[in-house]
């Protein structure tokens, strides 16, 4: 598990006790986007920005009087950002979730050598899910704290509560974030398994009762058989759910005008989960296409229409032993979705299979299938719907790399944050490839505050290009640029002390501008200025999610003509997850790998010189605790930002596992897309 310590107190679910999160001072925000600006920038452009930022931040001016409002909005919020934070971040994005949003983990490859392991092995899945689905209504999860920087600081748990409860309702123009509120006589708790693009309920209580493994598989059996009835199959109605958000909320209503469809949609929306017992898909399967396979699923000719993709969590379980997870990202952060996945790998390998007869539930009924009328017009917008998909699937240019030169307990060796001299490392890369700096996504965890979630770090530092232009010119000396790399890593740590503190610029100026529309002013010149459109334009979307089990994270780009950039440090390797679109000259993820594999090369050889020629082991600047990485973002992924055996013998998961407190704590697998940037893809895309 990511290094986290925890206190199994039952207390764990509220906010109680967390401070709020702070309200930065308008001047400091302000400066600091002038100096986050400056060199992204030309010259004369950046000469506007500051005359308009200046008359923004002016005494008496437009500035302060939206800091008051935000003021008093702190005072009467638990969390100020909040809600401007996910209508921005997600609910009113248009763009589709898979690939754009959805962020993956990929599983250990498993050996399935006969069809019942891969139903045992979703069987043993779902026994985990429910454990620990036990200890989330007993709020007796134990509670995070922070590590490193502030260490000892408990952190918000709400995010784990709507692992299991939530959903996303699409809606013409915002969507919505459901939230099941539990009731004093709850129907029976069910999950959702699709199999060949058809979906049943598997109710996994039954009279009060939760079934056994055995149970569960019996039942999965079942499921099986019926979705091979070739004339009971019905359309793939779960390819209208990877469609645009406007688009799927239009084919949701046209869906809801028959009372049987109306039934099928309110069992999926209202289940724990789903689990997506996927086909074969070939037979080639590398860590790149096991990645493909997750993000999209495949297309429509594969198992794309398998999926429902408005469910915060998607176990899928290929035949081919193509597992993992798909996560729909508005409920919750990557590190909720890895602490959640790492306990269930850890509970299938520690728990042995339990398939023994015992304690069945008698006379189990078979599970549901779900059915629908399509009417024609239905049937019209699965072909549009299943176009769109197949397009993201030849668009998608994703590159799974193990850097096995190195790890981060090298980057340690030298006193320096990992995270932050990768970090670093991306940058030098993206220079390397496109010859200028642009603005970089790093998703820090604000968890330490009520409803906290994330805000971003800003890894294109001046000291960032002041290094990658050392290192490209190959000009300076290797002394010099030494001393740069160390100023570059001290800029990025001081940056994530501020994000995880509070007093980042993105959060701020995001309230800024939508108190400004909640007060129906005109929008101030300042959010009208091309600076503050590529400023939120993240042609690199970045996000540390490191694991303790042999899996990875990954997700797609965030804008049409940029990468996402996913990447799990181990103590002896680095697995980066590069995607990027193919309809883009501007960018290739084959390309990126290669320039960013040559810099970290780089960077290790200049800090074998300069150790090797520093005899009186000089202290090499600044540097950041190695814990402090705790703190930076990790999702999941993570995130974003990724078995076995025959018949009588049970199926383990085949999972590698690290020794805990290796890794970061506070990841967040974020693919962000704010504002005008969702409005720049929405132009580019169809």
């Amino acid at each position: 598990m990511p290094v986290l310590d925890q206190d199994p107190s039952k207390d764990s679910g509220g906010s109680d006790g967390l401070p709020k999160l702070p309200l930065p001072a308008l001047k400091d925000t302000l400066d600091m986007y002038l100096r986050c600006m400056k060199h992204l920038l030309t010259e004369e452009h950046f000469n506007k920005t500051k005359i308009t930022v200046e008359q923004f931040g002016a005494p008496g001016g437009v500035g302060e009087l939206l800091q008051s409002k935000l003021e008093e909005r702190r005072e009467n919020k638990a969390n100020w950002v909040y809600e401007y934070w996910l209508n921005d971040m997600y609910l009113n994005n248009r763009l589709s979730l898979p690939v754009n949003s959805s962020p993956v983990m990929v599983f250990p490859q498993q050996n399935f050598r006969a069809p019942i392991d891969s139903l045992r092995f979703a069987a043993h899945l779902i026994s985990g899910v429910l454990e620990y689905k036990t200890l989330l209504d007993a709020r007796a999860l134990p509670v995070d704290y922070a590590r490193g920087q502030l260490a000892g600081t408990p952190l918000c748990m709400e995010q784990y509560y709507r692992l299991f409860t939530s959903y996303r309702l699409p809606g013409p123009e915002r969507d919505t974030l459901v939230a099941q509120e539990s009731s004093v006589m709850p129907e029976p708790e069910h999950i959702i398994v699709a199999c060949k693009n058809q979906f049943f309920v598997l109710d996994v209580v039954i009279n009060f009762r939760r079934l056994n493994e055995r149970d569960l598989l019996t039942q999965l059996e079942k499921i099986a058989k019926m979705a091979e009835s070739e004339e009971e199959q019905l359309p793939p109605i779960g390819l209208l759910t990877s469609d645009g958000r406007t688009e799927w909320a239009e084919s949701r209503s046209v869906l809801m005008r028959e009372s049987t469809n109306r039934d099928s949609l309110d069992m999926i929306e209202r289940c724990l989960c789903l689990v997506c017992l996927d086909e074969a898909t070939g037979p080639e399967l590398s860590d790149t296409t096991r990645a493909l396979l997750m993000l999209h699923g495949g297309g429509v000719a594969k198992n794309g229409g398998n999926r429902w993709y408005d469910k915060p969590m998607q176990f899928v379980i290929g035949a081919d032993g193509c597992c993992g997870v798909v996560c729909e990202h508005s409920p919750f952060e990557g590190i909720v979705l890895v602490q959640c996945t790492e306990y269930l790998l850890k509970y299938m390998i520690g728990s042995p299979s339990k398939l023994v007869r015992a304690a069945s539930v008698s006379d189990l009924h078979a599970p549901r299938r779900l059915r629908w009328k399509c009417t024609p017009e239905i049937h019209k917008l699965l072909a549009s719907s299943a176009d769109k998909l197949q397009r993201q699937v030849k668009n998608l240019d994703m590159n799974v790399h193990k850097f096995d030169d190195y790890g981060k307990e090298f980057i340690k060796k030298q006193k320096m944050s990992p995270d932050a001299y990768i970090q670093v490392a991306l940058q030098l890369a993206y220079y390397r490839c496109h010859g200028r700096p642009v603005s970089t996504y790093e998703s820090a965890s604000i968890r330490r505050f009520q409803e906290g979630r994330v805000d971003n770090i800003r890894s294109a530092t001046p000291e960032a290009l002041a290094f990658a232009k050392a290192m490209t010119d190959g000009k300076p000396s290797d002394a010099e640029k030494m001393e740069m790399l160390q100023g570059a890593i001290t800029a990025q740590t001081k940056y994530t002390i501020q994000a995880i503190t509070g007093t980042a610029i993105d959060n701020h100026l995001l309230g800024l501008r939508e108190i400004a529309q909640e007060l129906k002013m005109e929008k101030p010149e300042m959010f009208k200025d091309e600076a503050y459109v590529i400023c939120n334009q993240f042609i690199l979307s970045t996000s540390q999610v490191p694991t303790t089990v042999e899996m990875f994270c990954c997700y797609g780009p965030v804008v049409p003509n940029g990468y996402g950039a996913c990447y799990n440090p181990q103590s002896d390797h680095i697995i980066f997850c590069v995607s990027s679109f193919r309809e883009s000259p501007q960018s290739c993820s084959a390309e990126f790998v290669k320039c960013l594999v040559q810099g970290l090369l780089d960077m290790r050889d200049l800090c074998n010189k300069f150790n090797s020629s520093s005899s009186t082991g000089q202290k090499q600047g600044q540097t950041l605790e190695t814990n402090m990485q705790s703190d930076k973002n990790w999702q999941i992924k993570v995130p974003q930002r990724p078995t076995d055996l025959s018949k009588n013998q049970q199926t383990l998961p085949q999972v590698v596992m690290k020794t805990p407190g290796q890794t970061t704590m506070e990841a967040q697998t974020q693919t962000p897309s704010q504002g005008e940037t969702q409005a720049l893809k929405n132009g580019s895309k169809s």
